[in-house]
């Protein structure tokens, strides 16, 4: 099992001294990766509970987001570049970076370029997005219909620019004629990450087609894990199709190492699955390694508990917890 960080750059509020210490604690721990959250705008209607749709459109969890309005937090997409120079071994990307709010001709030949800053450390992690606020506030709110066609069709064109010396596109989103982009990612191929949260047959579908190299989800319970794993197999079996060597599945999960036991008991999206004392943590985790999951996505806080303390929990994940989980 790989362990990610899912940085914390969106919580109510975080310094650039924070990030740049946990980044340099999850190299010295031998981390496989570190992930920027993709967030424009916390509308100051979630403060109110008064987002058109619940966070993420998911079940059971309410209309807002988990950091306020006012909270002081850092744009994902600045910061992998700075990523890239601060780090030498982590791979880097941000999960996920919704399509919607970004040319797909601009994005892939940005993305080449940060490949080249990092010496080949970059993940590309792509989704939708959900929230129509966000798409008013990117200037694009009349995409938030066509969302989902926006994803397919900057797949298409970062891998036609990033497999052709010229590259042309005629299509609703993009329409330009035969022009090279400069350099190619230095990974062949740059590896891209699917955040899909609905529908298992869409996602298979977009793996097949693209050669997706690992699927995303949120705080996915081990059966949630291994549902989604069996459920996308069976349509990609269906297409002719399996899983591409070296699949990830991933999920990006609440954590806190607690002192006391806390109830684990299933609660949907916000059950404490990553949450609770060092025994239940190592429990659930050897029940994901079983379920399939490959690289959890450690989430901290988004207040309350300071960065220094996530930091002390993710060296005890690693020294304590996970030689126990590998050797299960």
């Amino acid at each position: 099992m790989k362990l990610a960080l899912y940085l914390p750059n969106f919580r109510d509020e975080v310094t650039v001294k924070e990030l740049e210490d946990m980044t340099a604690l999850a190299e010295d721990l031998d981390f496989d990766s570190v992930w920027t959250l993709d967030r424009v705008i916390v509308p100051e209607a979630s403060d109110r509970v008064e987002l058109q749709h619940p966070f993420g459109m998911m079940e059971g969890l309410p209309n807002a987001l988990p950091v306020i309005a006012r909270g002081k937090w850092f744009q994902g997409w600045p910061l992998i570049p700075w990523l890239a120079a601060k780090t030498t071994k982590l791979r880097i990307g941000m999960s996920i970076t919704n399509t919607p709010f970004r040319g797909p001709g601009v994005l892939a030949a940005e993305l080449a370029t940060v490949d080249h800053l990092s010496n080949g450390r970059l993940n590309v992690g792509v989704g939708s997005g959900w929230m129509p606020e966000e798409f008013a506030a990117a200037s694009v709110p009349h995409l938030f219909p066509r969302r989902h066609a926006h994803v397919r069709d900057t797949l298409e064109i970062m891998q036609g620019i990033w497999n052709n010396e010229l590259y042309e596109h005629h299509s609703e989103f993009a329409d330009f004629e035969l022009s090279g982009f400069g350099h190619k990612p230095l990974q062949d191929p740059l590896p891209i990450y699917f955040s899909g949260l609905k529908d298992p047959k869409r996602s298979a579908k977009r793996i097949a087609k693209y050669g997706l190299n690992g699927w995303i989800g949120i705080q996915d319970s081990p059966e949630d894990i291994k549902r989604w794993k069996g459920e996308m197999e069976r349509e990609l079996n269906e297409l002719g199709k399996g899983f591409p060597e070296n699949f990830d599945m991933c999920s990006m999960i609440w954590t806190v190492i607690t002192d006391e036991p806390l109830d684990q008991s299933d609660n949907g999206k916000v059950t404490n699955l990553l949450a609770g004392n060092a025994q239940q943590i190592e429990d659930r985790l050897k029940a994901y390694k079983e379920a399939g999951l490959t690289m959890p996505f450690f989430w901290p806080p988004f207040r309350d508990v300071p960065t220094s303390k996530t930091m002390d929990d993710l060296k005890r994940i690693t020294e304590e917890i996970m030689p126990k989980v590998n050797a299960s």
